[in-house]
């Protein structure tokens, strides 16, 4: 009998032993994962690959497991970034459970993570990393940034539930130093730079009170690196002035007007405004919704000649400006006197914000093929806000003041 208790004895330390290793027979030795940009780190079974999740994720952690079964997945979003756009934690829920769909959510006990404030954690189905099975999701916040530690595995059973926990308890955060927002970023004259591109910027989740959308900073800096790299093949000083030559110079407002001769050529500069679908639809080999536009389109043409789509254009210059500051290609001073130049010239051909922001939504649907209603809706999102920045004088004097 005694023989006999030993051996159960044996037998249940080494389940137990099997369990808390996690992963087979193994003990798991656990190593650090730490994010592109050096901002956050955890840690994570030894044996695991990390993934590159691409551009804009630089401070997201991925690593799965060798045989795929398993896969934990670290999302940041740091407040100086995307905070305008999250709003709140409700807001950064959605935008994980929208990019990592989950079913059967139920709350569970959170775990211990270092220096951050977990909001909540949960038990569910999920899809993440390729890995469709049983998952834990975890949502928290810190001073700098938004978080959500998504584990998904084939099953998961006590030793799996424990690595998670241990994973979450080797949480380290690391921010950056962000540069004090100079005063004359936050003068009338740079706010009505910020202006002219308050949509586009609105739309991407930055701060449109601040030059160049966020806080020039290492993190921002990568952030921007990748975004003209892939957006507009920009990577460094010299393709950086060529695409600004081009956006200044020529853009897509020539190409419109060119469209819109063609038009006239045909006539229908003669043809009364209610008629001038059908004149289109007879003289040329579009459908209904491309002759509306373009019978539209040629409206705004006649009022602002070949200028009419360059609020498309000098809206996204004066983007790229604050972009090249804070991806390094261009210093602060250089940035902010190109501007300058771009505004007074802006100011010159129209006479209002809100023909400017027609002529960028008239050059918005010319290039993209679609409609600016959602643009038009952030617009007057802003208007309608608190702090509307457009309360700003079309015309006011443009001066340097950094």
């Amino acid at each position: 009998m005694k023989n006999r208790k030993k051996t159960a004895i044996i037998t249940a330390v080494m389940i137990l032993a099997l369990m808390l290793a996690g992963c087979g027979s193994k003990e798991v030795v656990m190593k650090e994962f730490t994010s592109e940009d050096q901002t956050v780190s955890i840690q994570m079974n030894e044996t695991w690959n990390a993934e590159s999740m691409g551009a804009g994720s630089e401070g997201w952690i991925a690593a799965g497991s060798e045989n795929g079964s398993e896969a934990i997945i670290v999302m940041q979003a740091a407040k100086n970034l995307y905070g305008g756009n999250l709003v709140d934690m409700d807001g950064w829920k959605d935008l994980v459970s929208t990019s990592y769909p989950m079913s059967g959510l139920e709350a569970i006990d959170n775990p211990s993570v270092p220096g951050m404030e977990v909001a909540e954690t949960c038990s569910c189905t999920v899809t993440a990393d390729g890995v469709n099975g049983d998952g834990r999701v975890l949502y928290g916040e810190t001073d700098y940034a938004y978080y959500s530690i998504v584990y998904a595995a084939s099953k998961i059973n006590t030793a799996k539930s424990e690595y998670f926990n241990n994973v979450c308890a080797s949480f380290k955060e690391n921010p950056p130093e962000v540069e004090e927002i100079a005063a004359s970023e936050t003068s009338d004259t740079v706010q009505w730079f910020n202006n002219t591109c308050a949509v586009l910027t609105k739309a991407n989740g930055w701060d449109y009170t601040i030059f160049g959308g966020a806080p020039a900073s290492d993190a921002s800096q990568g952030i921007v690196q990748d975004l003209l790299n892939d957006w507009w093949e920009v990577t460094d000083r010299e393709s950086a002035d060529e695409t600004m030559d081009w956006l200044l110079g020529e853009g897509h407002r020539v190409s419109f007007a060119e469209d819109m001769e063609q038009l006239e050529e045909a006539g229908i500069g003669d043809v009364p405004a209610e008629e001038r679908v059908d004149f289109i639809l007879d003289n040329f080999d579009i459908d209904e919704e491309e002759a509306q536009n373009y019978a539209d389109w040629f409206g705004f043409y006649e009022q602002y000649g070949s200028d009419a789509a360059a609020g498309w254009d000098y809206s996204r210059a004066m983007s790229l400006l604050g972009y090249y500051y804070l991806a390094g290609f261009y210093t602060q001073e250089e940035a902010l006197d190109k501007s300058l130049e771009a505004g007074k010239t802006i100011q010159g051909i129209f006479d209002s914000w809100d023909s400017f922001m027609e002529s960028y939504f008239v050059g918005y649907e010319y290039w993209s093929e679609e409609n600016s209603d959602e643009r038009r809706q952030i617009y007057e999102d802003i208007k309608a806000s608190a702090d509307n920045p457009f309360v700003l004088e079309w015309g006011m004097t443009l001066e340097k003041t950094w």
